[in-house]
């Protein structure tokens, strides 16, 4: 059939108000929107942007707490600093590219540079409210979906200058969501890290730091205890915190001007580089980088006036003018702390001397590991690659998934489901090793955990990393579940910074088919798939024992548009060890009741 023919002339072009694209194109301005089961979701981007704008004040030596209060859907934020000046209130929240953050002396280190940030809360936001005082004078604007209903001033003596914002998400754009009070809480304990001094109440619950970067080190390790003393150096525009531990791989968390890169960047390429730098000078050797930072924990945050990010969204800094001064930086705190803290450092060295004897062991078998894989095949087996990968120059690299399932029925559909452009497959062959407890060179000694490496290409480092999301697809029944564990054991066990940088997700297929002779329905729950039957009538119910019987067709579905993905998160280092501890480890008094108490019996 003849595709039919679009007149392409002057009517066919259209000019939209600068709000309107924000509510056309909002991913271009948030990022995902998601539904709030993501620390991500675009609710808790509006959040972070409302609150960036009250911690540029307290950065600025105005008002030391900012009172967060959030009543359903609606969160209102309030801070004590100099207030937006009252005639331009409502352009600062409804008109693009305008704010007081290109005027550096205004706001020398600000997150949001681009003028930007409000206006898509405001545009975002069903309800949307702001209000300035200063001086004794106020000014109050109210919004709906960016337009505005009301404004008005008025003489209050009575109320401390500064700035409250009460925002109410669109359910327009974000459809059915739900705050997730964990995230925002770990959200504003960033906040109170970065921002010594400042406090935050949220809901009647204070979030404040003293020791900055040493403090978010501290409840990362929790219980346990870094091989040393953690060193901690702040001075101007530069902070970090280190220690190491016995966990495989290294593990950052690294800001600027208080947003959480959590992709890294220039800022944290840098740091890695002036510690190696001063190690090395205090030490008088040349010990190579993974030998230095395998085990290592670290935090890094410096304040920047003209920060380059690589996205809207800003998880990785792109400027290249701050390793001129970060590696010497680092390099000079760290031969100092060294020099002051000398029991520190004999324990430091001996963690570097140990790591360098481990890969001098290693070496050994790796080769026979890559002599044995030479011999199998010249490329990887069971993997069906996708033709662009995590990293290439192309618009859809980001869209770079590896599904990582079990058996060759569920490989066969998800091969013929897949975008050959960008999903991977990789099958493995039953229940893989259980991981915990074991040396990294049981990964070489396994060929299948060995080639799961090899596939995501992070043998070297997980910097190398192949696919953007790891996904771990399996059987929804018992064996399924563990194969699930069984991975997230290796994963967590060997590359906790994969997991920790967010690429690790959980597949989520249906549980059960609802249909009759003209509606089909997919259900992931059982309520999911009592609320179809009471709307088909006649239905027929399949209920889906493993991903093998779902056909290629409908599987498509699942890996397309309509995919639900759930996200690996690590709250904290200290929870990772305590839950491969006890789910993985060995028998205990303790799991035995825990299963005994939690079991479920089906009842037929």
């Amino acid at each position: 059939m003849a595709k039919k023919a679009v007149a392409y002339d002057e009517k066919a072009i259209k000019t939209l108000d600068p709000l309107a694209h924000i509510r056309l194109r909002t991913g271009m301005y948030i990022g995902r929107i998601g539904d709030g089961s993501n620390p991500n979701d675009g609710i808790y981007i509006l959040l972070k942007e409302v609150v960036d704008n009250a911690v540029d004040e307290f950065i600025m030596g105005e008002g030391d707490t900012i009172d967060i209060i959030r009543d359903g859907d609606t969160v209102a934020v309030r801070d004590y600093g100099r207030g937006i000046p009252l005639g331009k209130v409502v352009d600062c929240v409804s008109k693009m590219h305008t704010g007081g953050k290109y005027n550096d002396d205004v706001f020398q280190f600000s997150v949001g540079l681009n003028g930007v940030g409000t206006k898509a809360v405001n545009a975002l936001s069903e309800e949307f409210e702001v209000s300035s005082w200063r001086g004794g004078k106020s000014k109050n604007a109210h919004f709906r979906r960016g337009k505005p209903i009301r404004a008005r001033g008025t003489f209050d003596f009575s109320t401390k200058d500064g700035t409250f914002v009460r925002f109410t998400p669109d359910r327009e754009i974000f459809g059915e969501y739900q705050w997730v009070e964990e995230f925002i809480h770990h959200r504003l304990r960033y906040y109170a890290f970065l921002n010594t001094g400042l406090t935050l109440v949220y809901n009647g619950q204070r979030f404040r730091s003293r020791r900055g970067l040493r403090d978010l080190l501290v409840e990362e390790l929790g219980e346990e205890k870094g091989l040393y003393e953690i060193a901690h150096h702040s001075e101007g525009k530069l902070e970090f915190a280190l220690t190491h531990t016995n966990n495989y791989g290294e593990t950052y968390f690294s800001f600027v001007n208080g947003q959480h890169t959590s992709d890294g960047g220039t800022h944290q390429s840098a740091f890695r580089e002036g510690l190696l730098k001063g190690i090395n000078e205090f030490a008088k050797k040349s010990f190579s980088g993974p030998d230095v930072r395998d085990g290592l924990l670290g935090a890094v945050a410096v304040k920047l006036q003209d920060p380059v990010f690589e996205s809207q969204t800003k998880n990785k800094l792109g400027s290249t003018d701050v390793r001129s001064w970060i590696v010497p930086a680092v390099k000079d705190a760290v031969v100092v702390w060294l020099h002051k803290n000398p029991q520190a450092a004999k324990a430091l060295l001996e963690k570097v001397e140990s790591n360098e004897r481990l890969r001098k062991e290693l070496q050994a078998v790796k080769k026979q590991a890559r002599e044995r894989a030479k011999q199998t095949a010249i490329r990887i087996p069971k993997l069906i690659d996708c033709k662009l990968h995590f990293g290439d120059r192309h618009e859809r690299a980001e869209e770079s998934s590896i599904f990582i399932t079990e058996g060759d029925s569920a490989g066969g559909s998800m091969v013929q489901a897949r975008d050959v452009d960008t999903q991977a497959i990789f099958t493995i062959k039953g229940k893989p090793l259980n991981c915990y407890g074991l040396k990294r060179d049981a990964i070489y000694k396994n060929e299948e955990l060995y080639n799961v490496m090899r596939a995501l290409g992070i043998e070297e480092s997980v910097d190398h990393l192949r696919y953007n999301k790891v996904v771990i697809a399996t059987d929804a029944d018992v064996d399924g579940m563990h194969i699930r564990n069984l991975l997230l054991t290796y994963f967590l066990r060997y590359f906790e910074e994969l997991v920790v940088t967010g690429h690790l997700y959980l597949l989520e297929t249906p549980l059960f088919r609802v249909r009759n002779k003209k509606l089909t329905r997919y259900c992931y729950s059982e309520d999911e798939r009592d609320g179809a039957l009471a709307e088909i009538a006649n239905a027929e119910t399949t209920r889906f024992k493993g991903l093998g019987e779902i056909s290629p067709g409908e599987f498509k579905q699942f890996m397309g548009e309509d995919i639900r993905l759930v996200p690996v998160h690590v709250r904290a280092m200290v929870e990772v060890s305590k839950a491969l501890d006890f789910y993985m480890g060995k028998n205990t008094p303790e799991r035995r009741s825990f299963i005994v108490d939690n079991l479920i019996s089906d009842l037929i």
